[in-house]
């Protein structure tokens, strides 16, 4: 079963200078049980692509499915059916974490003794044990956010949309939050997310989507984004007296797409790179150009980001739109 199908989905707003396009024409299809994560540059839209698919935004045009259900016609079965966890979260201070459980669940329908059932097993699973009876105001931010988690999954959605669900923890608790959002995936529940962090794209998500400037540019596993668009990365290091000389051999490789880097320090991006690298070697150093160093890697998702919308992903705010 599709969670999420969109075509040709738009949403556009009337500012000063005319009509702003924030989503352009937008095709998307999310698969049972994975982790989808949506990333972009700050101003692509993902922000008024997700208020959109959880139905606190209406589209302007296009069709679109959640969970089985019309976004137009049937809003209402869909947010039977979702969970959501923006970047504020959504607890009261004064109540304590599993007050807040408890009337997340009775604000769904839940009696007040299935609320509590239910509360209980999510203390547990998301290992709330030490402090869910505390006030939440009390809270560091990782606790707060298993809080947020546990409220956002305390109806058992069968879709979850996280909103930069780790944005200002320390790297300790971005790790023990990674943990549970997989044991939430591993139990049958599909997470849409959105990140600035490309490390917890790449570690967390199943399928990743990039948009820039309104419009869907790459979608695929993290791997295969790396492979389709960069290759292999061979990083060389020589004398920069022979850089220019190194470049002019290499720019007539047709298996090497871009020669980086300053003076004698070179990044090429390559195909095959266990390939290309004894062959690159041989004809660098037939030229009598001594290499001092050699490494291969794997390029990373910040690449794949950089060359696709142009700048590396800002790590601050989302965006307005």
């Amino acid at each position: 079963m599709e969670m999420i199908t969109a075509k040709d989905l738009c949403k556009s707003f009337k500012g000063r200078k005319g009509t702003v396009e924030a989503v352009k024409g937008l095709n998307l299809s999310v698969g049972q049980g994975q982790i989808f994560g949506f990333l972009g540059p700050n101003g692509a839209g993902k922000t008024t692509t997700m208020r959109m698919l959880t139905t606190l935004m209406a589209p302007t045009s296009g069709q679109a499915t959640v969970v089985g259900f019309d976004l137009f016609r049937e809003a209402g079965r869909i947010r039977e059916k979702i969970g959501y966890i923006s970047q504020k979260g959504g607890t009261f201070e004064l109540l304590t974490g599993y007050e807040n459980l408890v009337l997340q669940g009775r604000l769904y329908g839940l009696s007040r003794d299935e609320a509590r059932k239910h509360a209980d097993r999510l203390v547990r699973v998301l290992h709330m044990e030490e402090y869910c009876h505390r006030m939440v105001k009390t809270y560091s931010g990782g606790q707060r956010r298993h809080i947020d988690l546990g409220m956002g999954v305390m109806h058992s959605p069968q879709l979850l949309f996280l909103d930069e669900p780790t944005t200002g923890l320390d790297p300790t608790s971005r790790a023990a939050f990674w943990n549970e959002i997989l044991g939430l995936r591993d139990a049958g529940i599909t997470i849409f997310l959105t990140t600035h962090y490309l490390d917890e794209a790449d570690t967390l998500c199943d399928t990743i989507c990039i948009m820039d400037h309104g419009s869907v540019v790459a979608e695929g596993s993290g791997d295969e984004l790396k492979q389709r668009v960069t290759g292999d990365v061979i990083e060389i290091g020589m004398d920069e007296v022979h850089s220019g000389r190194a470049r002019e051999l290499l720019d007539k490789r047709p298996d090497v797409h871009e020669v980086t880097g300053t003076g004698g320090e070179m990044k090429l991006y390559v195909d095959a790179g266990e390939r290309a690298l004894p062959e690159i070697l041989a004809l660098l150093t037939g030229a009598g150009i001594r290499i001092d160093t050699v490494g291969m890697k794997k390029p990373s998702l910040d690449e794949v980001f950089l060359k696709l919308t142009g700048h590396a992903i800002d790590n601050g705010k989302g965006e307005a739109q």
